[in-house]
């Protein structure tokens, strides 16, 4: 995938962060599209189909973790990588943005370098993705990572991204404990610092998805998918 091609949205409701975050991400060679609000966010998203979403918290009309809600509610997006860039940096702020679907969290002010670079990791995050083997049969549950999908029986579920990421993650080994800290350098990448309740509060949402006999908490260790 080229930068050319690279579409990225960039959601602020300040018009200093459209301009500077903006051009900086042009002069990197991507194609950048913008929004002041939520709700423009997703009349773009739906327009542009952009692979990374860079999202505000705190805005009018439409806060960001609600327009990550629905964004992730929008079969055509679940490819799409989306990152909050706020100012807020409360675990109250992180752990909200998780629970709503985001794969990583930039606290701003943001230097352009430190930004690129963490832009860099999410949109190559976007390509393994799409390179990964496409279905695994586990029982009564298919996982199909090209679409996103779950099918559990005849019942389709789908997943916000990370939720799918770290179901594939722990059903691509069925049996084997994955330790905590490779779980989040795995599904939410070494860049960014998350806490352990990050990692639980996923798992807890599987459970009530998939089924809590699908998993099993090692203690002091991390997790593992049971078929």
């Amino acid at each position: 995938m080229k930068k050319k091609d690279t579409r990225i949205l960039l959601v602020d409701d300040e018009p200093d962060i459209l301009e500077i975050v903006g051009y900086n991400l042009s002069a990197e060679g991507y194609q950048v599209i913008t929004a002041e609000n939520g709700l423009k966010a997703i009349s773009q998203a739906k327009k542009s189909k952009p692979h990374l979403i860079i999202l505000d918290v705190m805005m009018p009309e439409m806060d960001g973790i609600e327009a990550c809600e629905r964004l992730r509610n929008i079969p055509e997006l679940s490819e799409t990588v989306i990152t909050f860039l706020t100012a807020r940096g409360e675990d109250y702020s992180q752990v909200a943005g998780f629970e709503a679907g985001a794969d990583d969290y930039i606290t701003k002010p943001v230097k352009p370098k430190v930004l690129i670079s963490k832009v860099k990791a999410l949109l190559r995050r976007f390509k393994e993705s799409a390179e990964e083997e496409t279905n695994m049969k586990l029982g009564n549950l298919i996982i199909n990572r090209e679409e996103y999908k779950i099918l559990k029986g005849k019942e389709e579920i789908i997943l916000p991204r990370k939720e799918f990421e770290l179901l594939s993650l722990l059903a691509s080994k069925p049996g084997k404990v994955f330790k905590r800290e490779d779980i989040l350098d795995r599904v939410w990448g070494n860049e960014v610092v998350v806490g352990g309740r990050t990692i639980d509060v996923h798992i807890r949402k599987l459970r009530e998805k998939i089924g809590d006999e699908k998993f099993k908490t090692v203690k002091g260790v991390g997790y593992k998918f049971v078929v």
